[in-house]
């Protein structure tokens, strides 16, 4: 864990408890560089006891959250089991709690839970157009798919042994869900590429290298894709989001100071892109963590949240949800350790 990352844990614990319009503009050119700035004023609102976890319960760290058919909200925890460093080594014991909760979106009761000695170090969770759920594992190398009820369909990759190949990954984070049903999947922490999949699981292409220019990743941490199809990678160690339509060619970069260091990215069912901006980076010093909301061609039309362990508040702002009726749902892994809802 570098220093950086050390004061903003330290700043948390002394800040409180750990219970705790733009205008449109022609879509970007293959090579251009579009930063995504602006300031607007926050316009969320965090929902104050949102959710009600059993008491005893502790989430841990949070890394997915996702919006199940019937509107219910699945959150991907790693209870008792923690990582706050890329090069820890981790274990590929399972976890013996249950890793996927499913609380009631307006109530926040606990509805189901599911996972137990199934996962070893859970990280991403999204749910794709038929209801499926998608969840990486950065321990165990493998991406696995679950019907809405948990039950396996599909497993990638081989159990606890990393690669490089098309049937094996190193450390994946994401998935994401393409509008003629192929499967994306950002690899990862070591790998630095996205590997593209038919609906059935069968390899179509990868893209990607360790680097900074376009097409490079360092770190691709978050993946999302839209209706038309373009692919949204969170480039988190090169501070920027880059586009690429469905067969991986080029599109655009978003980055700057505005945008910050993009740590997840989802698009909401209206076609808006949410960015989680995770901080960690020297010239913001230790207290950079929000949520952005982003036009289509990169401009921010929305902002909030800001460093702490208070309500509304993220130490290290890891995954992000939207649902229908535009309620966001974010995800911390750091020493607040919690699942929050905010509403317009």
């Amino acid at each position: 864990m570098g220093w950086w990352q050390t004061q903003r844990l330290v700043t948390a614990v002394l800040l409180g408890s750990a219970v705790c319009g733009c205008r449109s503009r022609a879509a970007p050119t293959p090579s251009e560089v579009a930063p995504a700035t602006g300031a607007v004023p926050p316009s969320y609102r965090v929902v104050h006891g949102w959710p009600h976890v059993p008491r005893g319960e502790l989430l841990g760290q949070v890394s997915g959250v996702g919006i199940v058919a019937q509107g219910d909200v699945l959150v991907f925890r790693r209870a008792s089991r923690s990582w706050l460093s890329s090069s820890d080594t981790l274990s590929t014991e399972p976890i013996t709690e249950p890793t996927i909760l499913r609380f009631n979106a307006e109530t926040g009761e606990l509805v189901a839970a599911w996972g137990a000695r199934q996962f070893a170090m859970p990280h991403g969770l999204s749910v794709d157009h038929q209801g499926n759920v998608w969840l990486t594992d950065v321990a165990l190398h493998q991406v696995f798919k679950l019907d809405p009820d948990g039950r396996q369909l599909l497993t990638f990759g081989q159990r606890g042994v990393p690669g490089s190949d098309r049937t094996h990954f190193d450390r994946p984070t994401d998935v994401a869900q393409g509008p003629n049903g192929s499967i994306y999947v950002s690899d990862g922490y070591r790998n630095t590429r996205v590997i593209q999949f038919g609906p059935a699981g069968a390899f179509i292409r990868q893209w990607g290298q360790p680097g900074s220019a376009p097409g490079q990743f360092n770190v691709p941490h978050g993946i999302a894709v839209d209706t038309a199809g373009r692919v949204y990678v969170a480039d988190r160690g090169n501070a920027r989001i880059q586009v690429f339509d469905s067969t991986g060619r080029f599109l655009a970069i978003w980055r700057g100071d505005s945008l910050g260091r993009p740590w997840a990215v989802r698009v909401s069912p209206d076609g808006f892109i949410y960015v989680v901006d995770g901080g960690d980076q020297p010239e913001h010093g230790p207290d950079r963590a929000r949520v952005l909301k982003l036009s289509a061609t990169g401009e921010i039309v929305a902002a909030f949240g800001a460093f702490g362990n208070y309500d509304g508040q993220f130490v290290w702002p890891h995954s992000v949800a939207v649902a229908s009726d535009g309620s966001v749902y974010v995800g911390d892994v750091a020493t607040g350790r919690r699942i929050q809802k905010f509403v317009p």
